[in-house]
């Protein structure tokens, strides 16, 4: 009898975390999509500033950025606080990372250079921080489109491996932000100390799992 109480508290409990978990993500989804409605906001309400298509696309741009460390501190925050339902949240968060980067995409293909395609093509090649804001977009590519539950069993071993790609995607993603800074670094700064603490972690536990190897 006592096992059978155990068993139904257990199920009880269960049912609770997923139904909060259930109800996390249309929250975070919302929190997600906040920057896009603050701009669209500004700009029905001319807050924009003296340069709109400049403040569109720089901030597009950095919610990409913003996201890729949120996606990148899962893991770590898994880890540490034993909190697994956050996991649940990575692919929304990665998801949201390629969708921030395509309006940063877009904003400066339209607003920037006027879908003019040979401007476009020759800002790429003259300009490096064009050319790997470019780059950083095309690797961000493969990684939306295994994101998907199919393409995990697909691909098994090898999605990680595939995956493993945020890495050097979060590095170009801070390099890119670096040189597009004109003024006031202490932005990029952050960035790439938070960014350089998130790699650090995972190096410490690489380490750490092959000690334990051995």
């Amino acid at each position: 009898m006592q096992i059978m109480t155990s068993i139904a508290e257990n199920n009880i409990r269960l049912d609770a975390v997923m139904s909060v978990h259930k109800m996390l993500k249309p929250v975070v989804f919302i929190f997600c999509l906040l920057p896009l409605m603050m701009i669209m906001w500004q700009a029905f309400t001319n807050g924009l500033g003296a340069n709109p298509a400049e403040t569109i696309l720089d901030a597009m741009g950095n919610w990409a950025v913003y996201f890729l460390l949120i996606t990148l501190t899962v893991t770590p925050l898994r880890r540490l606080t034993g909190w697994g339902g956050i996991v649940r949240l990575r692919r929304m968060f990665g998801l949201f990372v390629f969708f921030y980067a395509s309006l940063h995409l877009l904003s400066y293909i339209w607003f920037d250079q006027y879908f003019d395609w040979h401007e476009i093509v020759n800002d790429i090649i003259k300009r490096p921080f064009i050319s790997l804001g470019f780059m950083t977009f095309v690797l961000l590519i493969p990684l939306m489109l295994t994101s998907n539950k199919a393409m995990i069993i697909r691909l098994k071993a090898n999605w990680k491996r595939l995956h493993q790609l945020v890495y050097p995607i979060a590095i170009m993603a801070t390099v890119h932000f670096f040189l597009m800074t004109r003024a006031d670094f202490q932005q990029p700064v952050i960035i790439a100390l938070i960014l350089s603490v998130l790699l650090m972690y995972r190096l410490v536990v690489y380490f750490q799992k092959k000690a334990a190897r051995l």
